[in-house]
């Protein structure tokens, strides 16, 4: 066994020199700053305390540093988990009670087995399932859930809901309670990170500043934003006046927890630890692949889910909440120049720094300065034009974006995600059910073949060839059946069918059986059926089978073999079923 595949640390560590050390401090000192507004607000949006985001800053990035093999990626608490974390605490327990805590816990610590798990079974394929359109939607949907939850705050009014209808409604209700002071910060807020987001990075190019500063003083905004709205909130005395703000956060390290062990607890958590590990994962890998692709580096998905997993484990023990990799923050950390992970590791050495002795600089932080700063980071998710792009692509996967967002929005996330997810594999099954295939003949004067219908091509009234562009399994396998006899009716003078399977990749027992259902039929009918371009590990499964000893024709090496050899053009016979084959 070799350890530096489960400890990737083992990788780099040895190598590290002080120029890397450098280059990673200085890119911790730059994600520090930022990640210090985005912990508390994405804790907010989760329902936890602000300390809790703080928390979840830490001990998981230590132990990515140990366990991940992405060299740039920032873990910690993202917009759509912390959103999907509410919902589901939410159903189990009221909003700032211990138990709301406790859950949370636990969900992170579920999320973290099945991870670890995940990973130690080599099952990162399984996030495949997750199409980009799905995902895609699923992002978009819950945008705008995040955004509209968190209007209430930058109103300074009360309202709920779990679905984009629900909070609307809420809203619309409580209008007449909005608190002046609360609107003017707020809304101050979102134009200045707006403004700055657009237009503050070309601003600074025209008056001379390099590119890197330029971007890096761009995403540093929110921390100027914060600064200023708690001094003035607390010079002006704005909390007496309504104005909600975070308050007294306690001093300290992450303190070691213990999440319950209730099996009721768990049960009910179980499908959104699940959910929440599978997006929390694709997210993390397409970012972490993303980076890693600009400097020739890899990952491993497999160790991958370890490492995440492992974060969400030590998140679970120190107080935290359900954590993964993060876009922004991963790609400021490439940015300013990190080169391996223990940039992560200093990272939280300066999130620790922060909950050791500025946690009572933030007591007077407007609520809505975060409620701000979430609006404007997760509405950078939003991709409308990806519903036209897709359309104008594939109906099929445009119509699983759809779904998902229009569920997701009108129910729920988990539902709505689910509901992608099932559309999705409904649609495969529906597509591969009836695969695409083409009688084709030769393209005069070569060895190529080409569909009938869309080329000029040489065909034979006694030889049929059909290429079949798809895998054989249960789902097609009586498609294939009626498309072969349907071939042999409309073709009266027919001697011999070839089925060119150079696109056939497998072949299942469904499939096998529906293959010695034709070969019976068209030998009924006085035809021979040949295979052409079996590939080498699907004819090692043929080989031995009661089809290819019955098997009325042969097998060629090429369709181009078949072609001469069934029209008498060469001498080259193919190869008896069950004779040796080289691999193709």
């Amino acid at each position: 066994m070799n350890p530096k595949r489960y400890l990737p640390i083992l990788q780099w560590l040895p190598g590290y020199s002080r120029a890397t050390m450098g280059s990673d401090l200085l890119a911790a000192v730059i994600v520090t700053i930022m990640l210090i507004p985005q912990s508390l607000a994405y804790a907010m949006l989760a329902g936890l305390p602000p300390e809790v985001g703080l928390y979840a800053s830490i001990a998981p990035l230590v132990v990515y540093a140990v366990f991940g093999t992405s060299r740039t990626l920032a873990v910690g608490p993202v917009a759509v988990v912390s959103l999907m974390t509410a919902a589901a605490v939410g159903q189990v327990a009221p909003q700032g009670s211990p138990e709301y805590l406790g859950a949370a816990l636990v969900l992170a610590l579920m999320s973290g087995l099945i991870l670890t798990l995940m990973g130690v079974a080599r099952l990162g394929f399984l996030a495949n399932f997750l199409s980009h359109p799905v995902i895609s939607g699923f992002i978009t949907a819950s945008g705008l859930i995040i955004a509209a939850s968190q209007l209430k705050h930058v109103l300074g009014v009360e309202a709920s809901g779990h679905n984009l209808l629900e909070l609307l409604g809420s809203l619309g209700g409580s209008l007449g309670g909005v608190n002046g002071p609360t609107l003017i910060i707020g809304f101050s807020v979102l134009a200045s990170l707006y403004s700055a987001r657009r237009w503050l990075n070309p601003c600074l190019r025209k008056l001379g500043v390099p590119a890197r500063p330029a971007d890096m003083l761009t995403k540093a905004a929110p921390i100027l934003a914060v600064a200023v709205t708690t001094l003035v909130t607390w010079r002006l005395g704005l909390d007496a006046q309504g104005v909600a703000v975070v308050g007294e956060v306690p001093a300290g390290l992450p303190p070691l927890t213990l999440p319950g062990f209730d099996s009721g607890l768990w049960s009910q958590l179980f499908v959104a630890a699940l959910l929440i590990s599978i997006v929390g994962f694709v997210e993390s890998v397409s970012v972490g692949q993303t980076l890693a692709a600009k400097r020739r580096q890899r990952i491993d998905p497999d160790q991958e889910l370890v490492g995440l997993g492992t974060s969400n484990i030590a998140a679970s023990f120190t107080g935290g909440m359900p954590v993964t990799g993060g876009f922004a923050r991963s790609v400021v950390n490439f940015d300013a120049g990190a080169e391996t992970p223990a940039a992560g590791a200093f990272t939280a050495v300066g999130i620790a720094v922060a909950a050791l002795l500025l946690t009572p600089l933030i007591a007077y932080l407007p609520i809505a300065t975060l409620a701000a700063t979430i609006i404007v980071a997760v509405l950078s998710l939003v991709d409308f034009g990806a519903i036209r792009r897709t359309w104008d692509y594939s109906r099929c996967d445009a119509m699983a974006m759809l779904v998902t967002i229009g569920v997701t929005l009108a129910i729920g996330i988990e539902t709505g995600i689910l509901a992608g997810v099932g559309l999705s594999l409904a649609l495969h099954l529906y597509n591969t059910s009836r695969p695409h295939s083409a009688v084709v003949g030769r393209v005069p004067g070569t060895e190529h073949f080409r569909n009938v219908k869309r080329h000029a091509v040489e065909t034979d009234p006694q030889l049929a060839i059909l290429r079949v562009d798809e895998s054989l399994y249960f789902a097609n396998s009586r498609y294939l059946e009626d498309t072969v006899m349907d071939l042999a009716l409309r073709q009266p003078g027919l001697c011999h069918v070839v089925l060119a399977c150079q696109a056939v990749n497998v072949i299942d027992a469904s499939a096998l059986e529906s293959l010695e259902v034709i070969n019976a039929r068209l030998r009924d009918a006085q035809v021979k059926l040949h295979l052409a371009e079996v590939k080498g590990p699907v004819m090692d499964r043929l080989r031995n089978t009661q089809f290819c000893r019955e098997l009325t024709g042969e097998v060629f090496l090429s369709t181009f073999d078949a072609w001469r050899s069934l029209r008498g053009e060469s001498a080259t016979p193919g190869r008896a079923c069950g004779a040796a084959e080289p691999m193709v």
